[in-house]
């Protein structure tokens, strides 16, 4: 019984002493390389969608759309598709069309996010959105992804590794980076961001979605440099000394592991520093994070008897692929009213008239 308490002991310390580090989102992953637009004769096709993470919404389509159009029902974290949005007394139409995000190739990196933002030039405080197309799924199952964007699932356990969560190439049981998620995420302890600064004197923050859904937003630092840097949040509240946390006994099992997902970049511009332009450049983010539940080798499979964890997932997937197909299917419909036309048709000339 006392060998018992020793190992237990050991087994605190050693969560509060050694956290986990992982790459929540790295966007030198999420070039465009799938699905190619309509290009006129002679001009090279351009790729519009990212393989690794595309999302098929044309499964939670109604009923009155025809099967081409749903095959074509197809959105992914491609970097061209992430959203910047001003804020509304900032907002006007001349500012949302110089206000996007766009794939930039750095030499050291390859590709990376870049985003110009079109701030209001007057003396007021304003801000931006850096925001991903849709929220990024949490219990998406891998699959396969071929050139049409067409999704195989290889998974479906809740114990495999989920898409968005990145790939394990090693073998480990742990991404080698991710795709906007972290599972199994106890206290927050650091937050890193690898961002290009061109002296710009606005501030950045990231913003981190938890597994209630509750957004929470962390001031990182200023923009005021040139080059690349990594910016770094460190939790202030964190206590390191695991004598001085406060510990609780919890049910080992049935419990949802706990999780943090990539909700975006909050830029902020003071109203009393320059406006206009700004430019900036995004390579990941990274946590530095406590286990919310140790990995143990137990003696009977718990879910594989009870699957009750796997039926509690099930539903929280279905759940989040109904209100993204949703948010997808009104922009396809807004697309699609669309205008195409650049300018207007020529007239047909009248040769044999006076033009009376």
């Amino acid at each position: 019984m006392k060998r018992i308490f020793i190992l237990l002991a050991v087994m605190l310390l050693t969560v509060g002493l050694f956290a986990d580090e992982a790459v929540l989102i790295d966007f030198t992953k999420l070039g465009a390389d799938i699905i190619p637009a309509p290009a006129e004769e002679g001009q090279e096709q351009e790729m519009t969608q990212n393989r690794a993470t595309v999302m098929d919404y044309g499964a939670v389509a109604g009923a009155s759309f025809t099967d081409e159009q749903k095959r074509i029902m197809k959105t992914s974290l491609a970097i061209r598709n992430w959203t910047v949005r001003l804020n509304s007394s900032a907002r006007t139409v001349n500012r949302e069309v110089l206000t996007y995000a766009d794939e930039a190739q750095s030499k050291q990196y390859g590709t990376v996010m870049g985003v110009r933002i079109n701030f209001p030039v007057e003396p007021w405080n304003s801000n931006a959105f850096i925001r991903p197309p849709f929220e990024i799924p949490a219990y998406e199952p891998a699959g396969e992804i071929d050139d049409e964007g067409n999704v195989t699932e290889t998974n479906s356990g809740v114990m495999s590794l989920s898409r968005f969560e990145g790939p394990d190439t090693d073998g480990s049981g742990k991404p080698d980076f991710g795709y906007g998620v972290v599972k199994n995420v106890g206290t927050i302890k650091s937050v890193a961001v690898g961002v290009y600064g061109l002296n710009f004197p606005h501030s950045i923050s990231v913003i981190l979605i938890d597994n209630d859904g509750t957004e929470k937003i962390y001031h990182v630092d200023y923009l005021n440099f040139d080059g690349w840097a990594e910016l770094v949040w460190n939790n202030p509240a964190y206590v390191s000394q695991v004598r001085n946390r406060e510990l609780r006994l919890t049910p080992l099992y049935p419990t949802a592991t706990p999780f943090v997902k990539f909700g975006g970049f909050l830029i902020k511009r003071d109203g009393d520093k320059a406006g206009g332009d700004f430019v900036g450049y995004f390579r990941d983010v990274k946590i530095i994070y406590d286990k919310a539940v140790l990995d143990t080798d137990r003696d009977i499979d718990d879910e594989g008897l009870w699957h009750i964890i796997l039926d509690r997932e099930t539903a929280k997937k279905k759940w989040e692929m109904s209100r993204f197909g949703q948010a997808q299917i009104l922009r396809y419909l807004e697309q699609q009213k669309q205008a195409t036309e650049s300018s207007f048709t020529p007239s047909p000339s009248n040769s044999g008239g006076n033009g009376n």
